[in-house]
């Protein structure tokens, strides 16, 4: 018979499917080893079947002729038995071989092959029940290097040779899937793939352990929402911040205080972007929680190294921020009740596999919690009050063009007393494009806005009671393009512009009564404009190269007016050399400068790779606050005449590698950074409503050096990460100071400097519904400046300080655990309830949030901490998903 002579002269085995058996299928060849697979095509095609050969294997499979841009709906089944699984027949040994699809998928024409010989295949991977784009999910094919990883939009692209391949697709959280496919020119194959239970007793190697190896990016950190959520917080809150502080180089000051520090970096040199808008203040509450709805967020990425070209203006890092597009098969939703907290989202299609919504919002009832408060926190007996609201939408508006909108409010509003209240608002809103305009070239073009201001009002004294308001408006254009050249080389451009309007002060009267007189500060303008260039070069199956150039171009605008200063004298009132006055729209003082990206990847085998990377950036706004840490008082600068923008660059280098048997990921990353005119201020410095405050800050020059090891474990009954950093943060006055510069002149520790920092993060699954987490956190105490003496001057006592931040408050350490009731997987069930119980600060540890000091008692100077939470906190959170 057939399948023996083949066999038996040319060494191959052939596989049929059983409706070819029934069809009685007839093959008449007479031909040899080298054109057999083309003879044996011509002859099958005929009755509608197709040949793919894989080594000494043949198997005949049904013919789909055309192009499949998406999966069909009963392709995943859960049945695991093979008696019910599809099978084809191997006649000649009656054996049988469990396939998960009998079909090819033929893409493209070959006419349209291009790029060397090879063909591009695109397309987007989406959640099979929700319709949702999958983020980080891996498309390698077999027997090639080629390799791609989806992005926020869950799309891939991937050149292949013309041929047939296995696409293998794994993504966190999803059924692995490959797909064969017959490449014959470029085209596009979109792709659902199946969330996976996952079985307590399996090991499970998910894209991430390959794309840690594979990339040429390093300092890059993604977190995922699921797991936010399973990391114990203040109060059971799920926090999108809070989880980027358990990441090896992140810090904060402190307990409840806003904001972070990245690698030596200052808060404000963090460009945290959410949906592309800014937020200029990340938290609610004091920073007890972020601003972010965890019910929206759909990814996070933080770059702390080698930052892609495409993004610019601080100096530090990029926090990226994106919320989900929306449920588009059904309307779903979710409410959830903590014991500061009140939430709920709900998302759906408005026209189904067409236009799909989303919408989420918080609130706070947190008065009681401030009553419990020390009464020297300042903070007991007040009250507090927050709210945000996300919402988004998307427009397909054919396979190829996508429109986004996306708006995103939040308040804070507190009263420390009767007499003294703050409230800040974030606002942003953005439209955005999408468009693939061929196989080898996207676009993404952002247009948007962003707002944020504060207002504090004191009416302590009706004499001297006032209203201070500070707002940040800005406008922005972001056009992206990608372009895929060859196999080699992948090619990223494109443009943004900024325009900044800002008001740096209004004081007012608040009351009749209120002798204050009115004050605005003059309004400053702005427009930061950056061209970009990137490519990816894989230059082997080994060694990969990014390289990019930025160029951009700053400058305060007209109409304003400024004074010069005599060179080498501290600017003052006296060394006022002249005063300018620029028209309406004109040019202040432009700065402008390339920015330099480079990274390197080699890979010594599958499960070991090294990275190096530079990188420089400028930024073009300054933070003033008298805290170290995000406040709601805090005021922003654009540079001009007198204030340089700041700069900096960072070298980076790093080892990466998988561990017991592939189930962990180890990375060590090393780095150097220095920082050019970072703005620290003169003793005795008034930041609010001061017209001239070049006067009143100094350039100081930074550097920061350290290292990072991260133990990453990402699925398992033990899943998790552990983390030490090893860092120090030194800045230096090099201002032209003649009545003296801070300690000298001389090197000495950044507030947030903090050496020695080490995190654990560990969930425990004991069932599908029931699972234990941990958090441990212990870090050096921060840096802080202190009295040592009183002497007397002028018929008083003054004070005798130290150099500053010459000592230390005591070390950081505290530990949180949770216990988590999943939901029940019965899919009949209309809802779906959470149940986190937890306590926070286990310990009860009274770890240092400031220090203050007792002056009055005698000639003594006796200090004290404050804490914030000195006492372990229980915490219950309930939410329920319908």
């Amino acid at each position: 018979m057939v399948t023996e002579r083949l066999r038996s002269e040319l060494g191959l085995k052939i596989f049929f499917p059983p409706s070819a058996y029934s069809d009685s299928l007839k093959v008449t060849l007479n031909t040899t080893d080298r054109d057999f697979l083309k003879a044996l095509n011509a002859q099958l095609q005929k009755s509608g079947y197709y040949a793919d050969r894989r080594d000494e294997f043949i198997f005949v499979l049904n013919i789909d002729k055309g192009q499949f841009a998406e999966l069909p709906s009963d392709y995943f089944s859960d049945n695991s038995d093979p008696s019910v699984s599809q099978a084809a027949t191997l006649l000649e040994e009656g054996e049988k071989l469990a396939v998960s699809q009998n079909k090819i998928y033929k893409i493209g024409d070959a006419n349209r092959i291009s790029r060397g010989g090879r063909a591009v295949l695109t397309g987007y991977v989406k959640d099979m029940e929700t319709g949702e784009p999958l983020i980080g999910v891996s498309v390698a094919a077999d027997r090639q290097t080629a390799f791609s990883v989806t992005d926020s939009y869950g799309f891939y692209r991937i050149p292949l040779l013309p041929g047939s391949h296995v696409l293998k697709f794994k993504g966190y959280g999803f059924e692995d899937t490959d797909l064969m496919v017959e490449i014959m020119g470029d085209g596009s194959l979109d792709v659902l793939l199946k969330e996976k239970v996952y079985s307590l007793r399996s090991v499970i190697l998910s894209a991430e352990n390959t794309q840690n190896l594979r990339s040429t990016q390093m300092g890059l950190e993604r977190v995922r929402i699921d797991r936010i959520k399973h990391v114990p917080a203040a109060f059971g809150e799920a926090d999108v911040l809070k989880i980027v502080l358990t990441l090896p180089g992140v810090k904060s000051v402190g307990e409840a205080s806003g904001g972070f520090n990245v690698r030596g970096g200052a808060t404000d040199q963090n460009l945290i972007l959410f949906n592309d808008g800014t937020i200029y203040n990340p938290t609610h509450l004091f920073g007890l929680f972020s601003a972010f709805n965890p019910d929206i967020v759909n990814d996070i990425e933080l770059y702390k190294s080698t930052i892609p070209a495409r993004f610019g203006g601080r100096i530090s890092s990029v926090l990226e921020i994106n919320s989900r597009e929306g449920n588009g098969k059904k309307i779903t939703g979710s409410a959830g009740i903590g014991l500061l907290t009140g939430k709920f989202h709900l998302e759906g299609p408005i026209l189904k596999d067409k236009i799909n919504f989303i919408v989420g919002a918080r609130t706070t009832y947190s008065d009681w919690i401030l009553g419990l408060l020390p009464e020297n926190s300042g903070y007991k007996n007040g009250s507090a009050s927050f709210q945000d609201i996300t919402a988004g939408a998307s427009y397909k508006i054919d396979s190829k063009n996508t429109l986004y909108l996306n708006g995103y409010y939040s308040r804070d509003g507190f009263r420390f007393s009767r007499d003294t209240s703050f409230a800040y608002q974030n606002l942003n809103a953005s439209l955005k494009w999408r468009s693939t305009m061929s196989e080898s070239h996207n676009m993404v073009i952002t247009a948007g806005y962003d707002h944020y201001n504060y207002q504090t009002e004191d009416v302590g004294n009706p004499v001297n009671s006032y209203a201070m308001n500070f707002y940040i408006k800005q406008g922005f254009v972001r056009a992206n393009f990608n372009w895929l050249v060859n196999d080699k080389h992948t090619i990223n451009y494109g443009l943004n512009s900024v325009f900044y309007h800002l008001s740096p002060g209004t004081l007012m009267p608040a009351g009749d009564e209120s002798l204050v007189m009115p004050k605005k500060l003059p309004v400053e303008r702005g427009t930061e404009t950056a061209l970009y260039v990137g490519d990816t070069w894989s230059i082997n199956e080994k060694f990969s190269v990014e390289m990019g150039l930025r160029y951009s171009l700053y400058s305060a605008l007209g109409s304003t007016t400024y004074n010069t200063y005599f060179p080498g004298v501290p600017k003052s009132e006296l060394t006022v050399m002249d005063t300018i006055t620029v028209p309406e729209g004109k040019f202040v003082k432009p700065y402008h400068g390339p920015e330099f990206r480079i990274s390197a990847r080699y890979a010594f085998n599958n499960d070991f790779s090294v990275k190096a990377g530079f990188n420089s950036m400028r930024q073009n706004i300054h933070m003033l606050s008298n805290t170290t840490a995000i406040s709601p008082t805090d005021i922003w600068k654009l540079s001009d005449a007198n204030i340089a923008p700041q700069s900096g660059w960072q070298a980076a280098a790093g080892l990466y590698t998988n561990i017991f048997g592939r189930r962990v990921e180890l990375s060590l990353e090393g780095y150097y950074k220095e920082m050019n005119n970072y703005l620290d201020y003169k003793s005795g410095a008034i930041i609010n409503m001061n017209e001239h405050i070049e006067r009143d800050v100094v350039e100081t020059t930074g550097k920061a050096f350290g290292a990072e090891i991260m133990f990453k474990k990402p699925l398992g009954k033990l899943n998790g990460w552990m983390a030490y950093t090893y860092s120090r943060t030194m800045l230096k006055q090099v201002g032209d100071l003649s009545e003296g510069l801070v300690n000298r002149g001389e090197w000495y520790s950044a507030s947030y400097d903090k050496p020695h920092d080490f995190k654990i993060v560990a969930n425990y699954k004991f069932t599908q519904r029931f699972s234990v987490s941990l958090n441990v956190d212990y870090a050096t105490g921060r840096p802080v400046t202190i009295p040592l003496s009183k002497y007397y001057y002028g018929n008083g006592y003054r004070l005798y300080y130290s150099d500053r931040n010459a000592y230390r408050i005591p070390d950081y350490f505290r530990m949180d655990f949770s216990i988590n009731i999943e939901p029940s997987h019965n899919l009949t069930l209309l809802t779906h309830s959470t149940i986190t119980l937890g306590v926070y600060n286990i310990t009860g540890r009274k770890n240092a949030y400031s220090i203050y000091y007792d002056t009055h008692s005698g000639s003594k100077i006796q200090g004290y901490k404050l804490s914030i939470f000195g006492a372990p906190i229980p915490y219950i959170t309930y939410n329920i998903k319908f």
